[in-house]
């Protein structure tokens, strides 16, 4: 009969390759230089991760991280990252999640010239309807006078005619 322990490490370890992931022998190393941003998780396994880049900028940032089952760590484009097996057991398994950039959503430019042209034919149309109200009043006045005063005649508007 088995012990609990074998049990157990039978249980945890995959019997075939885990979906989505690459296999990463025990001993076994891996240099990663990613053109995008992204996430490598652990889907089996331990990993040990070594990052290229400024270290010591905090007390816990020495570069190296070792990751297990269900841990995540962010790597950026271009940063060189060592990763290696670190499973007593057998392989580790990670899978590299690239990060998609954010898209700005580029807003169609507005096309006011449906709205401009006839706004500016409305304003021309207010201006020769004001000019035909002022002609209008001054003929009412006019016809006024007349009736008012039958005797004497207005002289006529000069250079006003009729449209027609």
């Amino acid at each position: 009969m088995f012990d609990l322990s074998a049990t157990r490490l039978l249980a945890s370890a995959p019997t075939s390759a885990l979906p989505g992931t690459w296999k990463l022998a025990r001993g076994r190393a891996i240099t990663l230089r990613p053109a995008t941003d992204g996430i490598v998780r652990v889907a089996h396994g331990r990993v040990w991760a070594t990052v290229d880049g400024p270290h010591g900028v905090t007390p816990d940032d020495s570069g190296d991280h070792v990751l297990e089952v269900g841990r995540s760590m962010y790597v950026k484009a271009g940063q060189r990252v060592v990763l290696e097996a670190w499973n007593q057991a057998g392989a580790s398994y990670f899978a590299w999640d690239p990060v998609l950039a954010t898209v700005r959503v580029v807003r169609p430019r507005l096309n006011f010239s449906g709205v401009l042209q006839p706004l500016a034919d409305l304003r021309m149309a207010a201006a020769i309807g004001f000019r035909a109200l002022g002609q209008l009043a001054t003929g009412l006045v006019r016809l006024a006078w007349q009736v008012v005063r039958p005797g004497r005649a207005v002289p006529p508007a000069r250079g006003r005619r009729a449209y027609g």
